[in-house]
Formats: C-alpha cells, structure tokens, sequence
C-alpha cells in the first residue's frame, strides 16, 4: 500500500499531541533529556502541514540512546538509526500511518539550532509561513502518493527558508 502524502490545514491539537508525547519520552529517557522542542511545521500555529508530529528530544550523550530502543518500541517506536544525519537519533511511530517522527540530538549539535531557527523563523514571518504552506499544499496534490518528489519539490523552498531564519537567528541575537 502507497502512503498518502496529506496536507491539511493547522490543528489546534497538535500541540497537545505533542506534549502527551514528550511526557512518555520523558519517563523513558529520565536523566539523559536535557529539554524536548516541538518542531516541524506542526509546531508552527497556522501553517499547513502533513499531520505528523516532529519531536526533539535534546539529551546529554547521544551514545546512551539506543541503549533505551526496547523501550521505544513499546510505545510504537520504530528505531531508524542516525537515519542519514550524523549523531541523530532517528524513530517513526504509526507505520504507513506516521503519527509521530523523534530527532534526538546531542547538547551541542548544529542540527538543533538549525530546526528551531527554521521553526522560530515561520512563526514570525506570516508571509514567508504562507508561502511554504501553499506550496506543500499544492506538491500534496500534484504527488499525492510519491513523498519523495513531495520532499525534492519543497527542497530549494526550505533550504532558502533554512539560510533566511539562521541569518534572522543572528539579527536577534540567538547564537
């Protein structure tokens, strides 16, 4: 079965759902989680985007992580590994169905600046937020089962976004 590459507009409970799960992350990982960020464009109020929470937990050695992958997988959690990006810690819940994806960085990683400029950036720039909506918005229709042409189609969009929101970072003062 294909997955379905939806779109929808802002919930409202997104943020919930989010909380609801870094409570359950926070009482498998204990003492490792530094602090746990909603990411993603769920965690942008009023922006479009597929219904999958981003979740990144920010823990204090990476390397004691998989070391809690038993765990995981008892609340759903499918361990991907770095998954392609050095020093993350990578899982998906929900199957075809994704409900749920977790980042986990170390204290110190670039990546998490990188996640929240971009977050931080589109919660303040409404019209840079309604652009990037529209436009998975219409790659949603145009490749409604092909999530990486879904994906390459938003690519240049959200590294441009990326450069913009790490520059803004720096205008106002976050390092």
């Amino acid at each position: 079965m294909l997955r379905r590459v939806e779109v929808c507009s802002y919930n409202e409970k997104w943020s919930y759902l989010f909380s609801e799960e870094a409570e359950k992350l926070k009482r498998i990982y204990r003492n490792e989680i530094v602090v746990i960020y909603h990411i993603g464009s769920t965690a942008v109020p009023g922006l479009k985007a597929k219904p999958i929470i981003d979740i990144m937990p920010v823990v204090k050695d990476i390397n004691m992580i998989d070391k809690f992958n038993p765990k995981m997988q008892e609340i759903g959690y499918e361990s991907k590994g770095e998954n392609g990006i050095s020093g993350r810690r990578y899982f998906q819940k929900g199957g075809d169905n994704r409900s749920h994806h977790i980042h986990i960085y170390q204290v110190g990683s670039y990546e998490i600046k990188r996640h929240l400029a971009f977050r931080d950036y589109l919660r303040n720039h409404p019209n840079e937020k309604k652009a990037y909506g529209e436009l998975k918005e219409k790659l949603a229709q145009q490749f409604p089962y092909d999530i990486e042409s879904y994906i390459n189609g938003k690519d240049c969009h959200v590294k441009d976004i990326e450069l913009k929101a790490l520059e803004w970072y720096k205008t106002i003062g976050v390092n």
